[in-house]
């Protein structure tokens, strides 16, 4: 069974900046996608990042372009979410999922396993 467990989250003041990670047990990010994805308080899921191992691409969300990174270690069992100039707006919980396979995607229904999340908030 695929397994993936998101950490990372806290207390973060506006300005700064954070790094999730999320950790993959029972397989490696080959040949695979990692998605992240946010849902903050009283709104939906949304997609913030992907990352394709087999395609080398990554794919963010027009809220993340420029401040969000997505990237694996060398280890390739976990993908870290990068976030920069967090904004009270970047409070949520952060989830990461994984797919087997090409390509990369920011919608939910393209990925077979998800971890629990981990709660950010940023404080103004």
């Amino acid at each position: 069974e695929v397994q993936l467990q998101a950490s990372g989250g806290g207390l973060v003041q506006a300005g700064g900046s954070l790094r999730l990670s999320c950790r993959l047990s029972r397989f490696t990010f080959v040949d695979s996608a990692i998605g992240w994805f946010r849902q903050a308080p009283g709104k939906e899921r949304e997609g913030v990042a992907c990352l394709s191992s087999r395609d080398g691409i990554t794919t963010y969300a027009d809220s993340a372009k420029g401040r969000f990174t997505v990237s694996s270690d060398n280890t390739k069992t976990t993908v870290n979410l990068e976030v920069n100039g967090v904004t009270p707006e970047d409070t949520a919980v952060y989830y990461c999922a994984g797919k087997y396979g090409s390509g990369c995607s920011l919608a939910q229904g393209f990925y077979d396993s998800w971890g629990q999340g981990t709660l950010v908030t940023v404080s103004s």
